[in-house]
């Protein structure tokens, strides 16, 4: 598996990845262009992506990560997010929803902490998210 730079010709597969991903943000994917936009990539298959942004001086934001539902627990959210900690150093925050538990145990595993909660933040179902960081 390899992670690279993601493109328009990756955005198809990222729009099924993400439709299958009903945790996962659920953006219109030409938008993910404009940001840091990572793909993990499989024996030429598309199989994860990853979207960051610069928010500040020394302070990035995870926007939207999601693997293909086939290729979970194989270590590609891991190495994408190992990804993003090296391409913006300093902090990279992000939000969770507080009932993904896979992926809050993933973070806490690379040394994210948590750092906040914010109450009704996910507008499908009025979940609270968990807001955590990492220095790198």
């Amino acid at each position: 598996m390899t992670v690279r730079q993601g493109g328009e010709r990756d955005l198809p597969a990222i729009a099924g990845i993400q439709a299958a991903s009903p945790e996962a943000a659920q953006w219109d994917v030409h938008g993910y262009l404009q940001y840091d936009l990572v793909v993990a990539e499989y024996k030429d298959r598309v199989v994860g992506f990853g979207v960051a942004r610069a928010v500040g001086e020394g302070e990035s934001e995870l926007l939207n990560l999601a693997v293909d539902p086939a290729f979970r627990h194989h270590g590609v959210g891991r190495r994408m997010v190992q990804e993003m900690i090296s391409r913006r150093p300093g902090t990279l925050w992000l939000e969770v929803r507080e009932t993904n538990v896979n992926a809050r145990k993933l973070y806490k595993s690379l040394g994210f902490i948590e750092a906040g909660c914010r109450p009704d933040y996910y507008p499908d179902s009025g979940e609270s998210a968990i807001v955590m960081k990492v220095h790198s």
